[in-house]
């Protein structure tokens, strides 16, 4: 005789995921707060993001609100989220938080190799040039060593602001050139 409502006893059982009530609060607070983090950016960043027309509409709308009002906003996106996928929006936010991390390594690199420009002279100021083949040696060197002496008289760092800003002028036309050249090869 068949058994009714059973299993056979080689059929694997379906193992069951409970999810706590906490669990599920935390997911939507997870949620509310990545929206809360939409709302914070500007619209022409948010234009890149890969959102729906509701979370878009309701996330210019919580930009809009101030206290009360904006408190119910984000979770009604919260609310809203629970619905679409929030990889790829956490993929962008984390893709733009890199881009912003990765300028300020690039401004630190460029401020150690002025440092180094003043405090080593012409053997800095070579391997500078190794980088950034533009570079007009002559005027480095005259800052480098204008450079040297405003730190030595105690006077305001002009010199060595201006060579932090020839470098960051390189290395903007550096990455325009790349590119450029990108856009080319697509």
């Amino acid at each position: 005789m068949a058994r009714k409502n059973q299993k056979a006893p080689w059929e694997e059982e379906e193992e069951i995921i409970w999810v706590s009530r906490t669990e599920m609060k935390n997911d939507m607070e997870a949620l509310q707060k990545l929206g809360e983090e939409l709302v914070g950016l500007k619209p022409s960043v948010l234009a890149k993001f890969p959102l729906s027309d509701d979370l878009r509409d309701a996330i210019k709308d919580a930009q809009r609100f101030k206290n009360e009002a904006r408190r119910r906003q984000l979770q009604y996106i919260g609310k809203v989220m629970r619905n679409v996928d929030p990889e790829p929006i956490q993929a962008a936010l984390d893709k733009i938080r890199n881009k912003h991390s990765q300028q300020t390594a690039a401004l630190h690199k460029l401020e150690e190799l002025r440092d180094k420009i003043v405090e080593e002279g012409d053997s800095a100021i070579a391997e500078a040039l190794d980088s950034y083949p533009d570079l007009d040696r002559q005027r480095l060197r005259q800052l480098a060593r204008q450079a040297k002496k405003e730190k030595s008289a105690s006077k305001p760092a002009k010199a060595f602001r201006e060579i932090f800003q020839m470098l960051k002028a390189e290395e903007e036309a550096k990455e325009e050139a790349l590119a450029q050249e990108q856009d080319q090869n697509s």
